[in-house]
């Protein structure tokens, strides 16, 4: 139907797992590329989440790797494994979609209004989890919202109030002053598109606790959630 939904030989319709919808620039490619590769062939499907199969090929290839592989199509909602690698690395060789920078829209035309400013590729949550004199625990999640993966980070951020990193995990911590800088460890390097990170520490403080107030990654400003 689209490259990410099918329709059976019973008649049933249904999208395949972990792929996301193809965007308009992306689909024509897409769907010529599902209907070479699955119309009027037999196919095992199985399914996990009601709505949503996966399809084996005759010769026992997955048609959601594959698809991925040649960079027809996107994954979603897949943190790490196999699918993931070949978005990487379809991406590194720019094939499909990512022939043209992962497909992006068409400028606006000259006689169109003035397009918005682009979004922050990044949502930054704050979370002071508990504080006593002298000290508090806190969490930072990562969220990729640039829509594409994000294979390495580094967090930035300035403290307000002389707050100080004095253990961190899920991560590598430096401080200089009041700056503070985090990059990923190395199990938690990749972030998915929508997919996100966490890590916590503990800091000690002279005075009161407070969220920063602006955070970057890999030298982006980001949302604060």
């Amino acid at each position: 139907m689209d490259g990410r939904t099918v329709e059976l030989a019973d008649g049933t319709r249904a999208r395949i797992s972990l792929l996301a919808e193809p965007a308009p620039c992306a689909a024509p490619a897409a769907l010529d590329f599902a209907t070479k590769a699955l119309l009027d062939k037999e196919v095992r499907v199985s399914s996990i989440t009601p709505g949503e199969i996966s399809l084996a090929l005759p010769d026992g290839t997955d048609y959601a790797l594959l698809a991925v592989q040649y960079g027809f199509l996107r994954t979603s909602g897949v943190d790490g494994g196999p699918l993931v690698e070949a978005e990487s690395k379809a991406e590194k060789a720019k094939l499909g979609l990512w022939a043209q920078g992962g497909c992006p829209a068409p400028p606006p035309s000259s006689t169109s209004a003035p397009a918005p400013p682009p979004a922050a590729p990044c949502i930054v949550v704050y979370r002071i989890n508990n504080q006593w004199p002298g000290a508090f625990q806190a969490d930072v999640t990562i969220r990729n919202v640039s829509g594409a993966l994000v294979e390495a980070w580094t967090v930035r951020w300035r403290f307000a109030d002389g707050e100080t990193v004095t253990q961190l995990w899920n991560g590598t911590v430096s401080q200089s002053g009041a700056d503070v800088s985090v990059t990923n460890a190395g199990y938690n390097a990749l972030i998915v598109r929508d997919g996100s990170v966490t890590f916590g520490f503990n800091g000690a403080a002279t005075g009161p606790i407070s969220a920063p107030s602006s955070f970057s990654v890999n030298g982006t400003a980001c949302t604060t959630g």
